[in-house]
């Protein structure tokens, strides 16, 4: 299955100069699901309605300071690459070239709406983050806002003894802080691009607190978290989790357990996609985009790095490694400025670090030296997931490997 049927045209350019302020308009004024940025006529990168809104830069700033560089795709990818790109960049927007010309963009919704009919074949289980990240009703603002940026979640359950009580979204955190102390409505993050915040009604009072800016942090989550809050069991399909967040507009869903109903954990748009990348050979559960950047080493040079490192720190299992390479437009010497970033998905947690260098190597290693502290401390970014069983993944993959 490729993209050509579900990319989109709505989009429109801007140059790498133009104020951020005209780009907050056109989200206003169209419905836009990207901004393509350009440099004359050479394309830059994209923008995303979230990431916009997400920004604490001044209007003035120019819209090259939140330019996302991000994978580019034919429009005839296929849909289960275009998934791969997406994790291994974290990005849900791509933007669809013909020739050297932005075509359309794809986003993470579309490729979920055009799989959903196959999703019945896996479950929340194969794909949830378990222990549950999670604040009380009385947890701070600030502290909450901790909390979303060490763990790199965009959504955190409240839950007031064995009850789940609400929903607080990365989103309404800061645009609730940028703007100053007024409560906004709805409580979805909307990582994919949509314009629905969804999630419920808020609480009141914060508006008691509007303009106090030394003291919006100490304000407690109760009074402006979502008070419903979407929940699935652990044993249900995936297509009823994509049915349910389309629906409702919303971006997760906290997974209950199916004979308590207490709160186990939380499945994403982002978990979705990821469960669709997947692959039946252990070979390749090492990704690496970029590789071209890469002298000296090659695919298999980079997996004996990654499954190596990860072989020093006891009894752990690699269930999936992404590597991504970017290169910048400062150099020295001739040599390029590369940033590295690994992710690893293991049985005993999720791992990711950063590493920027002079030539892609040096930037690999860099980054894999700060996994490898993280592993040596433990310290994880949430839990790792079931990898689906053999039989279950030839169901889930069968329409792709059937063509």
């Amino acid at each position: 299955m490729d993209i050509s049927e579900i990319l989109s045209t709505r989009f429109t350019e801007f140059d790498i100069g133009a104020p951020l302020s005209k780009v907050a308009g056109a989200f206003e004024n169209q419905e836009l699901d990207a901004v393509v940025v350009t440099d004359g006529d050479e394309y830059r990168g994209l923008v995303s309605r979230r990431q916009l809104a997400s920004s604490s830069n001044q209007p003035s700033a120019k819209v090259g300071s939140q330019v996302q560089h991000v994978p580019t795709v034919d429009r005839t990818e296929d849909v289960r690459e275009v998934a791969r790109l997406m994790i291994g960049s974290d990005a849900k927007t791509l933007p669809v070239l013909d020739g050297d010309q932005v075509f359309g963009v794809v986003t993470g919704d579309a490729v979920l709406e055009a799989v959903r009919p196959f999703l019945d074949a896996a479950t929340v289980e194969d794909a949830y983050t378990s222990d549950l990240i999670s604040a009380t009703p009385e947890t701070t603002i600030g502290k909450a806002l901790n909390l979303l940026r060490e763990a790199g979640i965009a959504h955190l359950p409240v839950v007031d003894g064995p009850e789940l009580a609400g929903m607080l979204s990365l989103y309404d955190v800061i645009e609730f802080t940028t703007r100053g102390g007024t409560k906004s409505q709805g409580g979805s993050s909307g990582d994919f691009g949509g314009r629905g915040r969804g999630g419920g009604r808020n609480r009141s009072g914060a508006g008691a607190r509007e303009g106090d800016s030394d003291r919006m942090l100490d304000i407690p989550v109760r009074n402006l978290m979502s008070d419903e809050v979407a929940t699935v069991k652990r044993s249900a399909p995936l297509d009823t989790v994509v049915a349910t967040m389309f629906e409702r507009e919303i971006s997760s869903l906290v997974v209950t357990d199916d004979d308590t109903g207490a709160p186990i954990g939380i499945i994403t748009k982002t978990d979705v996609i990821d469960a669709l990348t997947w692959e039946r050979d252990d070979r390749n559960a090492v990704q690496v985009f970029g590789l071209d950047l890469l002298e000296g080493m090659n695919y298999d040079d980079v997996a004996a790095l990654i499954e190596g490192m990860t072989s020093k720190y006891g009894e752990m299992t690699l269930i999936k490694a992404s590597i991504e390479l970017k290169e910048r437009t400062e150099q020295t010497r001739g040599v390029p400025l590369v940033e590295a970033r690994i992710r690893l998905t293991t049985d005993r947690g999720y791992f990711t670090a950063d590493g920027e260098g002079y030539g892609a190597a040096h930037a690999l290693r860099l980054a894999a030296n700060a996994v490898e502290r993280q592993l040596l401390k433990g310290k994880t970014y949430g839990q790792s997931k079931k990898r689906p069983s053999d039989d279950e993944q030839t169901e889930l993959y069968g329409w792709w490997l059937g063509g």
